[in-house]
C-alpha cells in the first residue's frame, strides 16, 4: 500500500490579497482557524489559492507561511504543477527544502499533452524529489484528462500515491479504483460528490466548502470513515444548496465573498477574476447562514 498523506478533509484554501500582495496574517487567522476546526490537511497554492495569478515569491512566501503556522499539526500540501515540466520540477525542489508534506501537480494545461506525455511529465517531477505526489485530474479546467489506464501506470512510480480527482465522472473513478486498489489512493476533488467517492474506496476530500465550514466537513467524511453512512449522506445532501452557490460562479470568486462575509479579510479575487454579483452573493449568505 502507498503512503497515505491524509484521510478525511483537505481544505484546497483560498489566499488573501491586499493592495502589497499575499495578506500573510490573514492567511494565517485562517490556516488557524481550519485547524482548530478540525480539517486533516491543507492544500496551499492551488486553483482555489488562485495560484495561476501568483508570482513564484508569493507561491513560496505563502507555502513557507502554511508550513510555519501548522507547525505539524496537519500535513500542508504544496500545489506545484505547471504546463512546464521544468518549471513544475523547480517549484517541486524548492518547496520540499521548506519541509511540506506532499505535492498537489495538476495536468498541463493548454498546451496539454497525450497520455503518454502526462507519464513522462509526471514521472520526471517524481524522479526529482522524495515528496509524495498527489496527480490532478481536472479537465474542466485544463482540457486535460487522466485516463484510468494512465493512472495505473502512473501508480506504478513509488512517490505517486494518490490522484484528487474531480473529472465529475464517478465511472471513471470506479475504474481507477478497481485498475490500481491501494497502490493509488482517491480523493474526491468535487464537494458534491464526496460521499459517492468514498463509497468507491475514497479516503477524503480535497474542498472549497471547507474553507467556510471546516468542522462540518471534515464531520461528512469522519462519519462515512467511521461507518455512519446514513449521517454522512445527511451532511452530503444537506450540504448541496451551499455548494451550489459555491459555484456558482468560477471558483474561487464565491468562496473569496463567503470568507469575507465570515469576518476575514480576503479582498476580491485578482483579473480576470472579478468580485461576485450582487445578486448572486445575496444568495451564498442565504446558504451560508443555513448550514449548520
Amino acid at each position: 500500500m502507498k503512503e497515505i498523506l491524509f484521510k478525511g478533509c483537505g481544505t484546497a484554501i483560498s489566499t488573501p490579497f491586499n493592495e502589497d500582495g499575499v495578506n500573510l496574517e490573514e492567511f494565517k487567522r485562517l490556516v488557524n482557524y481550519q485547524i482548530e476546526n478540525k480539517v486533516d490537511a491543507i492544500i496551499v497554492c492551488g486553483t482555489t489559492g488562485e495560484s495561476s495569478t501568483m508570482t513564484h515569491d508569493e507561491k513560496i512566501a505563502t507555502i513557507k507561511c502554511a508550513v510555519e503556522t501548522s507547525a505539524g499539526r496537519v500535513p500542508i500540501i504544496a500545489g506545484t504543477g505547471s504546463n512546464n515540466t521544468v518549471q513544475a520540477i523547480e517549484m517541486s525542489q524548492e518547496v520540499e527544502k521548506l519541509g511540506v508534506d506532499g505535492l498537489l501537480v495538476v495536468t498541463p494545461y493548454y498546451n496539454k499533452t497525450t497520455q503518454k506525455g502526462l507519464v513522462a511529465h509526471y514521472k520526471a517531477i517524481a524522479e526529482s524529489v522524495k515528496l509524495p505526489i498527489i496527480l490532478y485530474s481536472v479537465p474542466s479546467r485544463t482540457g486535460v484528462n487522466i485516463a484510468p489506464a494512465t493512472c495505473l501506470e502512473l501508480s506504478k512510480i513509488p512517490n505517486i500515491v494518490a490522484i484528487k480527482e474531480a473529472s465529475g465522472n464517478l465511472s471513471q473513478v470506479a475504474e481507477i479504483a478497481h485498475l490500481c486498489g491501494d497502490n493509488l489512493h482517491i480523493y474526491s476533488g468535487n464537494d458534491d460528490q464526496v460521499i459517492p467517492i468514498l463509497s468507491l474506496g475514497g479516503l477524503g476530500v480535497i474542498s472549497v466548502l471547507s474553507n467556510v465550514k471546516p468542522e462540518f466537513t471534515h464531520e461528512m467524511v469522519a462519519a462515512y470513515l467511521h461507518g455512519n453512512i446514513e449521517k454522512a449522506k445527511e451532511y452530503q445532501l444537506k450540504a448541496i444548496p451551499l455548494i451550489k452557490a459555491l459555484f456558482c460562479e468560477v471558483n474561487p470568486i464565491p468562496v473569496k465573498a463567503a470568507l469575507n462575509d465570515l469576518g476575514f479579510n480576503y479582498g476580491i479575487p485578482r483579473l480576470p477574476l472579478i468580485p461576485m454579483t450582487d445578486e448572486n452573493h445575496n444568495k451564498l449568505k442565504e446558504e451560508l447562514n443555513k448550514l449548520q
